[in-house]
């Protein structure tokens, strides 16, 4: 197993996904199981100031996870919702969401479900390596510069590169900050700064220590 944690914009979704697909392996995006939730939230009209109500929307809700990484996708109660957990409104709610310790035990708990039930698999999130799988074949952490991750996400989603970095920046405090599973590198992960490499070169880098890290469980 390959955990990929980092913040928003480091790469880590294209990065995983062709890791992913080359190590013939299943890929898990976390983050999308906790945009699905917020999306659940959302539509039920919910106060994201309450966290009871946001935790039991949470346990009612039903989610299935697709963990093809040529055709990854998040059903919510069976209503695909791939398109609308990457809207304005669901980003701007997410880190409130993620937030609520009973949210991530019950998703980390769902993750952990997931990873059990596959040989090989890329997971990639903001916590995989500290709390999900801390044991992890291997433990990656993307980073790159602010301006960087701004251009990345903005060119993405056809947004105005200063507001996008403003809010990378809100979402990078919230994630960091937060007391339950903060946004945090484990002690043990390699961290990779992507801001002048392309997909191709983090990929093969990952795959060059993942190689290095198999030999030295075989010696």
């Amino acid at each position: 197993m390959v955990a990929v944690d980092g913040p928003s914009g480091s790469g880590k979704s294209t990065v995983s996904r062709k890791l992913a697909a080359e190590l013939t392996a299943a890929y898990l995006d976390t983050g999308a199981m906790y945009r699905a939730v917020t999306w659940a939230v959302l539509r039920a009209g919910a106060d994201l100031a309450d966290p009871e109500t946001i935790a039991k929307i949470a346990t009612d809700v039903a989610l299935d996870c697709g963990t093809d990484p040529a055709a990854p996708h998040i059903r919510v109660d069976g209503e695909p919702v791939d398109g609308p957990i990457r809207g304005p409104a669901v980003t701007a709610a997410v880190s409130t969401v993620a937030a609520v310790p009973s949210v991530r035990r019950l998703l980390v708990a769902r993750q952990r479900e997931i990873i059990a039930g596959k040989d090989r698999i890329v997971v990639e999130g903001r916590d995989i390596g500290t709390v999900v799988a801390p044991e992890a074949d291997l433990k990656v952490f993307l980073t790159a510069a602010p301006g960087e991750r701004a251009r990345r996400r903005s060119s993405q989603d056809a947004t105005d590169p200063r507001a996008t970095a403003a809010d990378l920046a809100r979402r990078d405090r919230l994630d960091s900050s937060r007391t339950a599973d903060p946004l945090k590198r484990a002690e043990d992960a390699v961290e990779l700064d992507t801001t002048t490499m392309g997909v191709d070169r983090v990929v093969a880098a990952v795959r060059d220590l993942l190689a290095a890290r198999v030999g030295e469980h075989r010696e």
